[in-house]
Formats: structure tokens, sequence, C-alpha cells
């Protein structure tokens, strides 16, 4: 009968157990809190994506934040020429987990 009832509280706590051991904590402003976060993990995911000299041309990159993530802009920077040609990087990052949405670079 113990054997019994020590089965059924195994079978019963161990769903709980794997959900415990999954849970994670998310900050209250999320795992990216702030413009100087997004744009180090910007930085972080871009520069081996499109190269060091790449994204060090377009700096400053720029933060936009939005309810539910970043979307981190490089700036297109055309040296006083009248006619600027070219595009930047952007990258879109989720606020509360960090993960990468999207990531393009236009032309």
């Amino acid at each position: 009968m113990k054997r019994q009832v020590l089965y059924a509280l195994f079978v019963l706590a161990w769903p709980l157990c794997i959900e415990a051991a999954h849970a994670q904590y998310i900050p209250p402003n999320g795992i990216i809190p702030n413009a100087e976060t997004a744009i180090a993990v910007a930085r972080a995911i871009l520069i081996p994506i499109y190269g060091a000299d790449t994204v060090r041309g377009e700096e400053p990159l720029v933060a936009e934040q939005k309810p539910d993530r970043w979307i981190v802009r490089g700036t297109l920077n055309c040296g006083g020429a009248p006619v600027c040609v070219g595009g930047t990087a952007e990258i879109e990052i989720a606020k509360n987990n960090g993960r990468v949405l999207r990531v393009v670079h236009y032309k």
C-alpha cells in the first residue's frame, strides 16, 4: 500500500518537476530592458553576419522601442554627398527573451 501511494505521488509530481526545471526568470522589463542592451546584442549578432567594417561604417546604431521588441538600425553615412546611395542593417529583438525575430540589410 505504501509503495502504491509513493508511486502515485511520484507519477503526479514528475510533470511539475520537469516544468520547474524549464522555468526561467524574466525580469519585469524583459531580458533586453533598454536601448543600450539592444544595441550591444545587435552588434554581437550583426558583426559575424555582415563583418565588423560594415557594422562600424553604419554607426551609430539606433534602437527604437516597440511594446514587445526592439528594432535596431544602422545609420546611412553619406559623408556630405548630395545623393546618398546604399542601405543599412536592421534587426528586431524580442524584449522579453532576447530572441532574434528578423535580420536584414537593405541595399
